[in-house]
C-alpha cells in the first residue's frame, strides 16, 4: 500500500477506514489510496481526474463504474473522494455532501 499523501488530514483516517467496496464489503483501501478529487458527469456516468498522486505517468479522466459509487452522506471532506490504484482502477467513489 502506498504512503498517505503529504497533506493527508489524519482526522479523516477513521472515515476512510470505514469505506467498504460495494458488493464485496472489502476495504476501499484507506488514507493511502483515497483522495479528494475533481469529478464531472459524462452522460449518465461520473468521471474522476486521476493524476501523479497515484504514481501515474499521465493524468486522465477515469470512468467510475456505477457499482463503485457509495452513498455516504457523512462525507466529512466536503469534496468528492475516490479510492483508486493504477492496478485495480476505481474501487470506491463518494460524492460530495449535497448542500
Amino acid at each position: 500500500m502506498a504512503a498517505p499523501p503529504e497533506n493527508a488530514d489524519p482526522l479523516f483516517t477513521p472515515w476512510y477506514k470505514s469505506l467498504r467496496q460495494p458488493g464485496t464489503g472489502a476495504e476501499c483501501c484507506g488514507l493511502a489510496d483515497c483522495r479528494m478529487v475533481e469529478f464531472r458527469r459524462n452522460g449518465d456516468n461520473y468521471e474522476v481526474f486521476v493524476d501523479e498522486r497515484w504514481r501515474l505517468t499521465r493524468p486522465y479522466w477515469a470512468r467510475v463504474p456505477p457499482e463503485k459509487i457509495l452513498e455516504r452522506p457523512d462525507n466529512p471532506t466536503g469534496r468528492a473522494v475516490v479510492c483508486f490504484t493504477p492496478e485495480a482502477g476505481v474501487m470506491c467513489f463518494i460524492l460530495p455532501p449535497q448542500s
